[in-house]
């Protein structure tokens, strides 16, 4: 970090020098772009020390059936975005049928992302004939993250006993219009 920030102020003497000095005003060309690359890496370094966001994982299937009414990808979206504002590192798993619930259609991981807002590869949807509770539980296990679904997954149990522990779970829904979340937001460390 201290390499970008010597760059930082070598760069903006240079443009001082250039603006004080009208024979030196080429050095803009040079000292400009240097100090522009330089706030960069030092952006890049800044935020390579905060800590990750914990992952947390949406059971879409479920989730977008939580407003009465039938399947709706906005419930989906509100989520992701609260739990982003609480922050978390939302990703989002769906059953196969989800773009033909939504969209008349087959979706993939990329359109599906499109229409929350999300990277292709924060998004899964199960391939033809798979299902996707058991690839929810099993990325959870492998981030080490929560689920936000009101499906209990007892059936899987057995092979992920995590699902009984009463904090893997995030349970929501609508009351009286607005969503909720039984989540605490994310503390920062100290």
């Amino acid at each position: 970090m201290i390499v970008p920030l010597l760059l930082m102020l070598l760069a903006l003497a240079g443009l001082a020098v250039a603006l004080i000095l009208p024979e030196w005003r080429d050095l803009i060309l040079l000292a400009g772009p240097v100090a522009l690359a330089s706030l960069y890496l030092l952006i890049r370094a800044w935020r390579g020390r905060l800590p990750p966001r914990p992952h947390i994982l949406i059971d879409g299937s479920n989730v977008m059936h939580w407003k009465e009414g039938g399947p709706d990808i906005a419930t989906v979206r509100d989520v992701v975005s609260i739990l982003v504002r609480m922050g978390y590192d939302p990703g989002v798993v769906f059953d196969a049928n989800v773009g033909y619930k939504v969209a008349g259609r087959y979706k993939h991981d990329q359109a599906m992302g499109r229409m929350l807002g999300l990277p292709a590869d924060k998004v899964l949807v199960a391939g033809k004939g798979t299902q996707a509770d058991p690839l929810l539980l099993a990325a959870a296990r492998d981030l080490g993250a929560r689920i936000v679904s009101n499906d209990r997954y007892r059936d899987r149990a057995a092979a992920h006993p995590e699902v009984m522990r009463p904090d893997f779970l995030v349970r929501g829904g609508y009351r009286d219009g607005a969503l909720w979340l039984d989540i605490d937001p994310v503390t920062p460390p100290t």
